[in-house]
């Protein structure tokens, strides 16, 4: 049985090249502009108020889990009176491999474990947006225990250890992903995957990609009529379902074109195309070159 949301998350390649305990005390206001760089935090004790752009404002408090996966700017600031009203981004580095924000000296009203995942498929954006803009988990100690383990693996130097972070961060991601409230997400797949009828449909495309699908037959697997479902669909995932297959599809097709040894044809299969000719037509229109020049600018280096 296919998982939307553990292929979306696996295909997504993440990676973690940062991270780091952060604390502040006093009046302290730090101003990051992250774009597109998918940020997380967790709140080891203390308080703090993380404002992204666009959104509203969020106290943070021990336990809290944040993640970003498309980070814009935001900014993160205590929550003593006039920490709001300042800018004050005086960094200093206390004993071991703690970053102080704000006094150096006093004792600390938040201490924090912070870092960047990186993204490493070609397809990152695309899957990228059909995650929520924002999750916050409140009273789930596993995901503290998951970003301690990657932050150990990120700053060890153990033999695998990009194979054992990659997966930790995919479990980490996904655990994030699942224990948010899914009425609080923006419409994509986590909120698709909330809906019982909407599930069904998304899971049958997952399971599925090379069946010649419809919206007819998809709605009424969805239990819904056409025109319910295609509304529903679109209003709770963000993209219509056909528009959604055509990308869970390329998406797929990129994959198995980075592998060594895949043919067009065979991937033309794969993802639901009938012959290589009508595959090697939709994919360049949608991907901007040809499957086999792709399959070759990225397949594996020799070794």
């Amino acid at each position: 049985m296919s998982d939307p949301l553990a292929d979306i998350v696996s295909l997504l390649r993440p990676s973690a090249p940062m991270s780091k305990v952060a604390s502040g005390a006093g009046n302290w206001r730090v101003r990051r502009e992250e774009y597109g760089r998918p940020f997380y935090c967790v709140i080891l004790e203390g308080r703090c108020r993380l404002v992204p752009d666009g959104a509203a404002p969020l106290l943070l408090e021990q336990g809290d889990f944040v993640l970003i996966p498309a980070a814009a700017g935001f900014t993160v600031s205590g929550v003593a009176e006039g920490s709001q009203a300042r800018r004050d981004e005086r960094v200093s580095f206390l004993p071991g491999p703690e970053t102080r924000h704000g006094d150096p000296a006093g004792p600390a009203d938040v201490r924090m474990l912070v870092g960047y995942c990186a993204f490493e498929s070609p397809d990152a954006h695309l899957l990228v947006s059909l995650l929520p803009r924002l999750v916050h988990v409140r009273g789930e100690d596993r995901l503290a225990t998951y970003v301690r383990l990657v932050s150990e693996e990120t700053l060890a130097a153990r033999p695998a250890r990009d194979v054992v972070q990659a997966r930790l961060l995919e479990v980490l991601l996904i655990e994030a992903l699942r224990c948010g409230p899914a009425s609080a997400a923006s419409p994509g797949l986590v909120r698709g995957l909330a809906d019982a009828r909407l599930a069904a449909a998304l899971k049958n495309m997952h399971e599925r990609p090379a069946h010649a699908w419809t919206v007819g037959e998809l709605a009424k697997a969805a239990a819904l009529s056409r025109s319910a479902f295609f509304e529903r669909f679109s209003r709770e995932v963000g993209v219509a379902p056909m528009e959604y297959l055509l990308a869970w599809r390329m998406a797929m097709a990129k994959a198995l074109l980075r592998r060594a040894g895949a043919g067009v044809a065979a991937v033309a299969e794969r993802v639901g195309y009938g012959s290589a000719s009508a595959f090697s037509t939709a994919f360049a229109r949608h991907v901007g070159v040809p499957p086999g020049r792709y399959a070759r600018d990225r397949a594996p280096a020799a070794a």
